[in-house]
């Protein structure tokens, strides 16, 4: 008597899926074969000590570019001058002239040319000195009598000498009056009043001649 096999037991039924599953199996194995790559076993390279090559690689030649030409020289132009025309013209010349007695001649006159103004010169040392009527004691008792001490230097205090520069002409006048060095508070003013009022000097003369001395005196200022 047969047996009869059951459904899960028959096998022939599933050779289609077996074959499907064995043909898949073997194209992953020829697509690994084809893809696979040997490596060579060995040492780790340090990629540091690997000699860099690429500058001498892209070192590009200069290139050689030809010189430029040479500028172009420009030829003078020469340009042509038409020859001046001369031009006569006659120049009548009257040589008869006649001259009466009633006509008269101008004389050119021929002016002199200013003479330069030349300042004379201040002496300060004189063979004859300037010198105050009836002396030096004399002026200064003058200088005395009329000298009024000012007000303000009373007030104050204010003692001293004021020096008083001056010059004494040729004339002997006294002119250019001046306090060179003071003491102030009105002394300076005073002094320079008395001087200007002072009476004519006899003139300094250097070699006979009058000149201009210039003389400096102190005026004593003090209280009483």
């Amino acid at each position: 008597m047969e047996a009869k096999k059951t459904e899960k037991a028959n096998l022939g039924k599933k050779t289609g899926l077996f074959f499907n599953i064995g043909l898949l199996v073997t194209m992953c194995l020829v697509v690994l074969a084809f893809e696979w790559k040997n490596y060579e076993e060995g040492d780790l390279v340090d990629l540091g000590q690997v000699q860099d090559d690429f500058e001498d690689l892209l070192e590009i030649p200069p290139t050689e570019q030809p010189p430029p030409p040479p500028p172009k020289i420009q030829q003078p132009e020469i340009i042509e001058v038409p020859d001046e025309e001369e031009i006569e013209e006659e120049i009548e010349v009257d040589l008869d002239v006649e001259i009466t007695e009633e006509e008269v001649i101008e004389d050119i006159v021929i002016e002199e040319a200013p003479e330069e103004e030349v300042a004379e010169e201040v002496f300060m040392i004189v063979e004859d000195p300037a010198t105050p009527p009836g002396g030096y004691e004399a002026f200064y008792k003058y200088v005395a009598d009329k000298l009024k001490y000012p007000a303000q230097a009373r007030r104050m205090g204010i003692e001293g000498k004021v020096y008083v520069q001056f010059v004494v002409d040729k004339d002997g006048s006294l002119t250019e009056v001046q306090a060179v060095k003071g003491i102030g508070a009105g002394c300076d003013e005073e002094a320079v009043r008395v001087i200007k009022g002072a009476p004519k000097w006899s003139p300094p003369k250097q070699r006979g001649k009058p000149v201009k001395q210039r003389i400096i005196l102190p005026i004593t200022f003090k209280l009483g």
